[in-house]
């Protein structure tokens, strides 16, 4: 039986005051998204009178149905694309020892160390001269490109702790390569697979800057962008801007919730590799 010693009483204390920091901004978000904008009292004071009229405020004056649509298609398409490609691209990777795939392997991997910030203004006319400019699908094109990499490496680490035996057994009963992968291969891969459509649909969800650039100009928005029309010059609308990024913050919380136990599976998995 163990002993509740004065070194647990610390830990406890310690995780106590790991979690208050970790939770103050969440509390300051939701607090400032109930408070009237007329009370100017600190951000850490409890809203006396809260209201709920700066989610409907923000809802109809940042048209936030018709972002959330946006950015669902944009996060759905890109983290379907990345999957797809990055798994099938892994596959050769992990399982042929010839050189090609070796170099092919790094040659993958130079994706992770240039940082997409040189790339930007390229790419921004590539995408200008393939006239996709204010349209959703610059954005998923460049989010798959941009995530392949990163997406490949995770399958790669995965497959190799995956045992060939599922494979070699599915060979000896005539199906081919497609099918191996397809039908015994892929489902192994859940658990990475969870962890790269999570990590992927944060970002792409979140993102501000690559739909700033892109859809400049149009009638297409994203949530973030439809939030930071509250902020201005000479006026900026805080309320709205709290109580839309609470808005923004619940489907994709959502998903990490559902998806968090494929998440630690998938990290697990791709350390061993």
């Amino acid at each position: 039986m163990n002993r509740y010693r004065p070194r647990t009483l610390l830990r406890e204390i310690a995780m106590i005051a790991v979690t208050a920091v970790m939770a103050f901004p969440l509390y300051v978000l939701v607090n400032l998204s109930l408070r009237d904008p007329r009370d100017g009292s600190s951000i850490v004071v409890p809203t006396t009178s809260p209201t709920l009229r700066n989610y409907a405020d923000a809802w109809r004056e940042a048209g936030l149905a018709g972002a959330i649509v946006n950015s669902v298609l944009v996060t759905v398409l890109s983290v379907a694309i990345i999957v797809v490609v990055s798994a099938m691209a892994a596959f050769p990777l992990a399982r042929v020892t010839a050189s090609w795939s070796r170099w092919t392997f790094l040659l993958v991997m130079l994706g992770l160390l240039l940082p997409f910030q040189l790339a930007l203004l390229p790419l921004y006319q590539t995408i200008r001269d393939l006239h996709l400019l204010g349209t959703l699908w610059s954005l998923v094109l460049f989010y798959s490109g941009l995530q392949v990499p990163f997406a490949t490496f995770l399958y790669v680490g995965f497959l190799r702790v995956v045992p060939r035996e599922f494979e070699e057994a599915a060979l000896i009963d005539g199906a081919g390569p497609f099918q191996v992968f397809w039908r015994v291969v892929f489902p192994l891969l859940r658990p990475v697979t969870g962890t790269v459509v999570i990590l992927n649909a944060i970002f792409v969800w979140n993102d501000f800057l690559t739909p700033f650039l892109y859809l400049s100009g149009s009638d297409q928005q994203t949530i973030p962008v439809a939030i930071f029309g509250f902020i201005g010059q000479f006026v900026s609308q805080w309320n709205l801007v709290f109580a839309g990024l609470v808005i923004a913050m619940i489907p994709i919380l959502t998903v990490y919730f559902l998806m968090q136990r494929h998440i630690i599976k998938g990290f697990a998995g791709g350390l061993k590799g």
